[in-house]
């Protein structure tokens, strides 16, 4: 108990030493504190002084200034007058100077675009030229290649009829109706001769007369009437003439006017009205008056007679002409 109570006393020295030392401290400050506002207070009176002194300094300025102001602008303002003059007279010199120069920038840009456009001109109108020249030559080569085409078709026309005319002694007449005919049909005589006659009319055709008389032509009529296959008919009196000069028949002439009944089809692409018969040859031992009135034929458009006569189709049955190809 008496150690706790020495070091207790210890202690409270010690803490009221600490209390002392804080004392004579805080009381150094109180009076560092006094002297400091005692100095501000001095400074704030002198700083009093100094702003009124420089309120009076500031007063004088702004009159000295003022006056200097007027006298500086009285004699500054002719000067400003007169360069605010020039300055106005440089900037429109420089204006003038710089539209002159666009104009002439334009001006150079009219005359390069001229010269453009005239080199575009130029150019256009040489490939307009030379397209219609191309357009010109294409046409005329494709005028040259129908017109060869079209000898070629004559001249294998003129040589199947001139083939007809000599192998199968084929003849057509124009008349009343047309008039077929025909030889090499008798193997005993080969000029002997054998003939019909038809008539196309309001769509129908007509047997009119038959050298030598067949029968069964009435059959062959509804046949062709049906069908127009004209062509066909064709071949078909020639193998009834054939058959005819095998049984020995001898020719006689005969006339008939054999009605057939009308068929409700159309024939337009292989009739042969008796109006357009009359146009063909009379004979076919001339081949050039052929070819001038198949000419003749193509030029009125193509009658219904000739294109039924002279037709592509006719040539291409031809046995001859097919071995030709």
């Amino acid at each position: 108990m008496e150690s706790l109570r020495l070091i207790c006393e210890r202690d409270a020295k010690i803490q009221l030493q600490k209390v002392d030392s804080f004392m004579a401290s805080f009381c150094n400050s109180l009076d560092s504190i006094k002297a400091i506002v005692e100095g501000t207070m001095q400074n704030q009176g002198k700083s009093g002084r100094l702003q009124s002194s420089l309120r009076e300094a500031d007063d004088e300025f702004v009159k000295v200034l003022a006056g200097f102001s007027l006298s500086l602008s009285l004699f500054l303002l002719p000067i400003f007058i007169n360069t605010r003059k020039e300055a106005k007279q440089m900037a429109t010199r420089e204006s003038i100077s710089a539209t002159r120069a666009r104009i002439q920038e334009l001006q150079k840009s009219v005359l390069v675009q001229r010269a453009r456009r005239d080199e575009y001109a130029t150019i256009m109108s040489q490939l307009s030229l030379a397209l219609f020249l191309l357009a010109f030559l294409t046409a005329l080569a494709t005028s040259e290649e129908i017109e060869h085409q079209d000898i070629d078709h004559r001249r294998d026309i003129q040589e199947a009829m001139l083939w007809y005319n000599r192998v199968l002694g084929f003849k057509i007449e124009g008349g009343q109706g047309v008039k077929f005919t025909l030889n090499n049909i008798n193997l005993k005589n080969q000029d002997e001769e054998c003939s019909f006659t038809i008539r196309h009319e309001n769509d129908t055709y007509t047997l009119l007369g038959c050298d030598p008389q067949l029968n069964d032509t009435k059959q062959l009529i509804h046949e062709l009437n049906k069908t127009n296959g004209l062509f066909k008919f064709v071949r078909n009196m020639r193998e009834k003439f054939q058959e005819s000069a095998s049984l020995g028949f001898l020719p006689q002439t005969t006339t008939l006017h054999q009605e057939s009944a009308t068929v409700s089809v159309s024939a337009p692409a292989l009739s042969i009205s008796s109006d357009t018969s009359e146009s063909l040859t009379k004979t076919s031992k001339a081949p050039d008056e052929h070819i001038r009135n198949s000419k003749g034929g193509r030029g009125r458009g193509r009658g219904r007679g000739s294109r039924a006569i002279m037709s592509p189709v006719s040539v291409r049955q031809s046995p001859r002409f097919k071995a030709k190809k």
